[in-house]
């Protein structure tokens, strides 16, 4: 007896996505829900290729911002450079900074290395585009996670006692992943196609990294703090790493300027991303 089956109809139109706006959101969040599954998979796959395929594991989560931090505390140590106004021991500090940031900086990659992990799954396969960019941000979620261990760890060996401001924690973690993903997004396209870019990332974030309150305090004056104010992962910073040491929340209005301007920028990159797709399947010869 013939079984009737469930065939998914797609069709495509020459008019541009944009002059359809309400069914490329339509469309956007169904490939979004569709794409969940595959995802997941996805996600397991990288762990897998990260970390099971290595003698250290989980320890290289640890390694970068760790590494970073203690640079700079052995600098401090030897009198080579003095920064007062931390209000909390330098090492604790700094620690913390460079893990904050290296939330940051996962987030900012995550969009471009995942478009250049998926090229020839891209190239060959039609399911929904999501799914790359969704795994590679749950694979931010999952390293913040394992270096929240060492967070913790960092608070109880230097004896920092936070109050009720961990509770905005969650949402400072928040900022700072959706500013990377925007930041990431929106030369994902790019990224994919030319191999500079992804080259020039690492370069840009070490000294982006210089020009952020990460192992220094946000200074008052001059041009540190001219840059501190116009750097819109500085109030991200400071008020992630306040809520840990139990310090002022300030500055909550910067901090959630660069909030929803993030989120409404990884809304465009998203739109950008999806008008993008076809033409840059086509330049990797699908």
């Amino acid at each position: 007896m013939m079984q009737s089956e469930h065939l998914i109809i797609r069709r495509y139109s020459p008019q541009p996505l944009l002059s359809r706006p309400g069914i490329m959101f339509r469309e956007m969040f169904g490939d979004l829900w569709k794409g969940g599954e595959l995802a997941w998979r996805l996600f397991l796959r990288d762990v897998s290729a990260q970390y099971r395929q290595s003698y250290l594991g989980y320890v290289w989560a640890f390694l970068p911002p760790l590494i970073s931090s203690l640079t700079f505390v052995f600098l401090n140590s030897q009198g080579l450079f003095n920064i007062p106004g931390t209000g909390l021991p330098y090492a604790a500090f700094a620690m913390i900074g460079t893990l904050l940031w290296q939330v940051f900086v996962d987030a900012l990659n995550a969009p471009v290395n995942s478009l250049i992990q998926s090229k020839s799954m891209l190239a060959k396969i039609n399911f929904p585009r999501e799914a790359i960019l969704v795994a590679g941000f749950a694979m931010v979620f999952f390293n913040f996670l394992v270096r929240l261990v060492l967070l913790a760890g960092v608070l109880v060996c230097f004896h920092v006692k936070p109050d009720s401001g961990l509770l905005f924690f969650p949402i400072a973690i928040l900022g700072l992943i959706l500013c990377g993903a925007a930041c990431g997004l929106a030369v994902a396209p790019l990224g994919a196609l030319f191999g500079d870019i992804g080259r020039a990332i690492p370069l840009i974030t070490s000294f982006w990294m210089l020009l952020t309150p990460v192992v220094y305090p946000a200074r008052t004056t001059g041009l540190a703090a001219w840059l501190a104010t116009w750097n819109p992962v500085s109030p991200l910073v400071i008020v992630a790493r306040n809520s840990l040491t139990g310090e002022s929340l300030l500055p909550l209005g910067p901090f959630f300027f660069v909030f929803f301007a993030s989120f409404l920028v990884l809304i465009l990159g998203w739109i950008g991303f999806r008008i993008a797709m076809p033409h840059l399947i086509a330049r990797m010869g699908g």
